[in-house]
């Protein structure tokens, strides 16, 4: 098969309501013109995440983050590495970020939280949710789920003295002081998120909500890992691996 092959079979898997946002946040960023006989999924495209894919002998990396346009010059400095190497790339973002067995769902599952709502609408997709434990837990305890889940430690504030019931979550990037105002809105008790900065922390302080922030790269890997096992149930003829990220957000080596 090719890549195109294996881009449909991913596509398939989602339900498609809006064609032109679905295509413009997600699909093939550099097809090597190969058979793929072995897919790589990792949550970022860097030269780091190609170069241990080239070592690992992988045909076609599937990620969640195509290469930032944030970082100049990175993204055409990965397309010449995987022309390079001979590896095709896919990524699939905001559609990830909103499906069932998405960024989203899929960690507040491995946190065993019912999904009450959809919640942070843009162009038709939701990139946020509001959930619920069936019986309130300590603040600290969650604090210890998610250092555990995500292998390495998060940072956290505690703004409120209650035990936690209702959790707001946006996978990623929920630093704006809007994404949490959604939160604060919907009555949560915490708000858990990839990424923070002074007015996040402050704004958290001021609505008295708790506030817990992993990674932005391995809060949203459990999204990635999961449209790669189902890619793996459809195409059974793929080898499909998991490529290793560093904890370089949260300034530690993995081990």
């Amino acid at each position: 098969m090719n890549a195109s092959q294996v881009a449909e079979s991913i596509n398939n898997l989602f339900t498609i309501t809006n064609k032109e946002v679905y295509s413009n946040e997600s699909g093939i960023t550099y097809d090597a013109v190969k058979k793929v006989k072995k897919v790589g999924y990792c949550v970022n495209l860097t030269l780091e995440t190609i170069e241990e894919a080239r070592v690992h002998g992988i045909d076609m990396m599937v990620t969640h983050h195509d290469a930032w346009d944030e970082i100049f010059g990175l993204k055409e400095a990965c397309i010449e590495k995987l022309a390079e190497y001979g590896i095709s790339h896919y990524f699939n973002h905001l559609p990830l970020d909103d499906c069932s067995f998405g960024t989203n769902d899929s960690l507040l599952k491995t946190l065993h939280l019912q999904i009450m709502k959809r919640t942070h609408e843009w162009e038709g997709f939701y990139f946020g949710r509001v959930a619920e434990y069936e019986k309130e837990i300590e603040f600290h305890d969650l604090v210890h789920n998610m250092e555990n889940i995500l292998e390495e430690p998060v940072r956290y504030w505690r703004f409120n003295d209650k035990k936690i019931k209702r959790v707001g979550l946006v996978c990623g990037n929920g630093a704006p002081t809007a994404c949490l105002k959604e939160a604060v809105e919907h009555d949560c008790d915490v708000y858990i998120t990839g990424e923070c900065n002074l007015y996040t922390i402050q704004y958290a302080q001021f609505k008295g909500i708790n506030l817990i922030v992993g990674s932005h790269t391995f809060i949203e890997l459990f999204g990635i890992q999961n449209l790669a096992l189902r890619l793996s149930e459809v195409m059974k003829e793929l080898q499909v691996v998991r490529i290793d990220e560093k904890h370089y957000e949260a300034n530690i080596e993995k081990k």
